[in-house]
């Protein structure tokens, strides 16, 4: 009797849509007898090579018992789902992947190497195309974290995550950008700036991020007024006929590592000043930005807390952008407290369509900030200096910018009202007095447990400032929420935040 070889075990799977969010990871869920897994040694936690139609990724394999999955089923996250295009019964092959070699200059600069430009470019390049699994990338933004990157060492970050997406030319001119730093609730001035800069003729397409470790970033801001989630056609499309946008910088393939990374940095609370500037301006450099101001509040709980900290990001921000053939200006401004009133995606739209249709009580500060700010770019234009700002004011106030912005988001795909959250509750002071501080970090806490920014409508709605007289039972701030639980839940933590607004007890 002849032996017989037996036949190689199959390793394809056929696909089933999970209908699990892992955000933007890639997983794969197989049974715990699936064949592929048995005969390669696949394990929870392995990291898989998943082919379909010539696509393939790169996903974190879970293994589940029972009925869910046969073992000849490849479950997908919808993650992996998208990424594949895939349909349900879908045949893909699954492997090893390769080695992943660019780990080995993390393991490095975990202790202590220099990071060269060859080895950020290898890092880089395995992260935009997603061979990192998240604990992989904890590692590298850990590493990374602090002062741990040099000059030449965030120059060369910033190109290889311009190089490892695409990039937008939009020929010959000025295309005017602005940044804030961050870490100041509701600074919301890139929805006033733009429109105004883009009413005086000038380039203005503005591509921002979602929040990172705020209760909103300007994206999730503006998507409560309009469509965010453009591609580069249609970008093209709108500032061709309005001379600005403000859209989603995640739904285009501008420094696509970048966004990557930022899913990392939100649950571990960190973005390091050399990330942070890479960030920034590869951003910027890959959305075709030629001349950038760069807003960056300072103070005691802002995320720069002094004038030198200040200075030396500054210097930093100019010197890489100079590297990057970008002409950048940083201007330092007050941090101490919030801007405006509304803390969240839909509260922070409110006061942005007050302040651009000049409604009574609409926030000040937000509309000062956002015109000296508008001024700046209007004067690296080219307008006489010392005039940038009056032209600016006189933009917002006869109402060119508020005509503008609804041009954009009509050309966006339609100007909405922003929601409005169904539970709310106001936190009182326990004493009379003057406010003699506002802690911003504590603020934008509550503000994420009461839902914000998932929740659009949820956040804070602050009804103080800095210097104002306050009665014993007067409210302070009044949270808003999307359910009686975030509700409560965020209730519960700011009733023992007393020093959240700071009153000083009046004699």
């Amino acid at each position: 009797m002849t032996a017989t070889t037996p036949a190689p075990l199959p390793h394809h799977l056929h696909l089933r849509r999970m209908g699990i969010d892992t955000y933007q990871e890639p997983v794969l869920y197989t049974h715990r007898d699936c064949p592929v897994c048995l005969s390669e040694g696949f394990e929870a936690q392995s990291r898989v090579e998943v082919r379909l139609n010539g696509r393939a990724i790169v996903a974190t394999l879970n293994v589940v018992d029972g009925n869910l999955l046969t073992p000849g089923e490849g479950g997908l996250s919808e993650a992996a789902w998208r990424l594949l295009g895939a349909k349900d019964g879908d045949e893909a092959s699954v492997r090893h992947p390769p080695p992943l070699e660019s780990l080995g200059h993390v393991r490095a600069k975990v202790y202590g190497r220099r990071l060269t430009a060859a080895a950020l470019d290898a890092v880089i390049h395995d992260v935009a195309a997603g061979r990192y699994s998240d604990l992989q990338l904890a590692a590298f933004v850990t590493a990374c974290a602090g002062d741990h990157l040099d000059l030449d060492e965030t120059i060369a970050l910033t190109r290889a995550m311009v190089n490892a997406g695409d990039r937008i030319d939009w020929g010959p001119g000025m295309v005017m950008d602005k940044h804030c730093v961050g870490g100041l609730p509701g600074n919301r001035t890139t929805m006033i700036v733009v429109p105004i800069v883009a009413a005086q003729g000038l380039r203005m397409p503005k591509t921002s991020s979602r929040a990172i470790t705020s209760p909103a970033g300007t994206a999730d801001t503006m998507e409560t007024v309009a469509p965010v989630a453009l591609d580069v056609a249609a970008i093209r499309r709108v500032v061709e006929r309005t001379g600005g946008c403000i859209v989603w910088g995640g739904a285009v393939r501008l420094s696509p590592a970048d966004d990557i990374l930022i899913r990392v940095e939100r649950p571990l609370d960190l973005d390091s000043q050399g990330q942070l500037v890479a960030s920034v301006l590869s951003k910027k450099t890959a959305a075709g930005a030629t001349h950038v101001v760069i807003d960056m509040p300072v103070g005691p709980t802002a995320k720069v807390r002094s004038a030198e900290a200040a200075h030396v990001l500054a210097r930093q921000l100019v010197r890489v952008g100079e590297a990057m053939g970008l002409k950048v200006q940083v201007r330092q401004t007050d941090g101490q407290a919030p801007v405006g009133r509304g803390i969240g995606p839909a509260l922070e739209a409110r006061d942005v369509l007050a302040v651009l249709r000049g409604e009574f009580g609409a926030p000040r500060d937000l509309a000062d900030r956002s015109v000296f700010l508008a001024g700046e770019l209007l004067e690296m234009a080219g307008a006489p200096r010392g005039q940038g700002l009056a032209l600016a004011a006189a933009t917002l106030a006869d109402g060119r910018a508020w005509r503008k912005f609804q041009e954009i988001c009509e050309a966006q795909g339609g100007l909405r009202t922003p929601p409005v959250a169904p539970f709310r509750r106001d936190i009182t002071t326990a004493r009379s007095g003057f406010v003699l501080g506002i802690d911003n970090r504590r603020l934008a806490r509550i503000a994420k447990l009461a839902g914000a920014p998932k929740v659009a409508c949820a956040g804070i709605d602050l009804h103080v400032r800095i210097g104002d007289f306050v009665e014993r039972g007067q409210p302070l701030y009044t949270l808003h929420a999307g359910s009686p639980g975030a509700l409560d839940y965020a209730a519960e933590y700011a009733l023992t935040q007393a020093s959240t607004v700071l009153v000083a007890e009046d004699a």
